[in-house]
């Protein structure tokens, strides 16, 4: 078991969470994911600066061809009455851990690899978790405590602005799935209990506590310092000790899962500790929709489509100022070689001599982008004939197309050559 925190309830929150792919610290005024990561070299976002927009091929993973949308009646309801089943402790944690699931994902491009929690739905495999636990990942791994067997394991969707994911893992059947409670009916001081792979200790432990508040609105980064964040509302808050390695966990009740473990923060000589976690009912919902292959503005089905290559971010049509950011800030390469990660990844000494377009400061070996001859330091003009005048346009452009869509691509060599592609896009991580 881990501490309990003591908190305040009520207010708006707006902390720090734990870490992306790396083990952070949560100070400053966010919140920290709760994933547990292996840092290998630095992440993305350290390497390539601030804000930057990262596009990739996933090169050794493609989804299987014929695989089906599990639909939206594999995704459960809530349940109808938050009577309580069994109110102890362990009552609950025995309930509900046979359905928790310890999931490790590859991100080779970032090489690093990262480790959280996950909550099996139904019988065959499909698993609700954070989409921060399976973003950038190259490859996921699922193992089942319960019965000691691990899976492959597909993304089917995601919703990145509500940090929810659902997964399904391959050739599972009869799995046991965690009983779900209902969120609207969550009072303050209820008392919970927070399951996960606490530090990605590949095993489950559990956190007991109380809720401390209803409906918080929170804003999450990566880690202490980042630029990237998002703002989560409607959130329970509990003083259950939420770690990193939580993410995509169980908050249970005596009625069932009530929320899915998110965030926290680390006590300060300001505020103590603090947990929190998306409601179970906001989490199916959005779960359903993916299960159905629902995709919208803020939910996609599948993986995206990527070119295998990294570009800055930002509006700035011009790439002598794209290639001068980058230099500032992390000095010039002087090779336009490919490479196999972002590991070392610096700017182009050497840019195509055109006054707009997208700046590719580097490749992916064996990507698409690569095998078409595109380097670093050449310049992205158009795309299907429009214009990709800045790195920000050119990823809204890529968005658009699915893996197998074939594109055609101009582009302008360090050495001024001028050539029109036509480039079959690939599957990539996650975003």
């Amino acid at each position: 078991m881990r501490a309990r925190s003591e908190l305040p309830t009520g207010g708006e929150a707006e902390f720090a969470m734990f870490g992306d792919s790396g083990e952070r610290s949560g100070y400053g005024p966010f919140l920290t994911r709760r994933r547990r990561g292996n840092v290998l070299t630095h992440s993305l976002m350290a390497v390539l600066g601030a804000g930057v927009a990262v596009i990739l091929l996933l090169l050794f993973f493609s989804p299987a061809s014929g695989e089906s949308m599990p639909g939206g009646d594999a995704v459960p309801s809530p349940a109808p009455s938050s009577a309580p089943l069994a109110g102890s402790e362990q009552a609950i944690v025995t309930r509900v851990r046979p359905g928790v699931v310890l999931i490790n994902t590859a991100l080779h491009y970032n090489s690093e690899a990262a480790a959280g929690t996950g909550m099996v739905l139904n019988p065959d495999g499909l698993v609700l978790t954070n989409n921060h636990v399976i973003e950038d990942s190259t490859s996921i791994s699922v193992t089942v405590p319960a019965t000691g067997k691990t899976y492959s394991a597909r993304v089917v969707g995601y919703d990145k602005t509500g940090d929810i994911a659902l997964i399904q893992l391959r050739n599972a059947s009869g799995l046991s799935t965690v009983p779900v409670g209902n969120s609207s009916r969550v009072k303050t001081g209820q008392p919970v209990v927070a399951l996960g792979n606490a530090e990605g200790q590949n095993s489950i432990a559990t956190a007991p506590g109380q809720v401390t508040g209803l409906n918080q609105t929170i804003t999450a980064s990566n880690d202490a310092g980042s630029t990237s964040s998002e703002t989560l509302h409607g959130t329970i808050q509990t003083n259950a000790d939420i770690v990193p390695g939580d993410s995509g966990g169980p908050l249970a009740a005596s009625a069932g899962v009530i929320g899915m473990d998110t965030a926290g923060s680390d006590a300060s000589s300001q505020q103590p500790a603090a947990g929190f976690a998306i409601p179970i009912n906001t989490a199916l919902s959005v779960a359903r929709q993916i299960a159905a292959g629902r995709a919208s503005a803020t939910v996609a089905i599948g993986y995206p489509a990527f070119l295998g290559i990294f570009i800055s971010s930002g509006t700035d049509s011009n790439p002598q100022d794209q290639a001068q950011q980058q230099e500032q800030q992390y000095g010039s390469s002087g090779s336009s070689a490919c490479s196999a990660s972002n590991s070392g990844l610096t700017a182009p000494s050497t840019i195509a001599p055109v006054s707009s377009g997208t700046l590719i400061d580097g490749t992916i070996c064996g990507s698409p982008a690569d095998k078409a001859g595109l380097t670093g330091g050449a310049v992205i003009t158009a795309v299907n004939g429009q214009a990709a005048s800045s790195p920000d346009q050119l990823s809204r452009i890529l968005a658009r197309f699915h893996p197998g869509d074939t594109i055609s691509v101009a582009w302008v060599s360090p050495s001024g050559q001028r050539t029109t592609s036509s480039i079959q896009l690939a599957a990539g991580p996650p975003m």
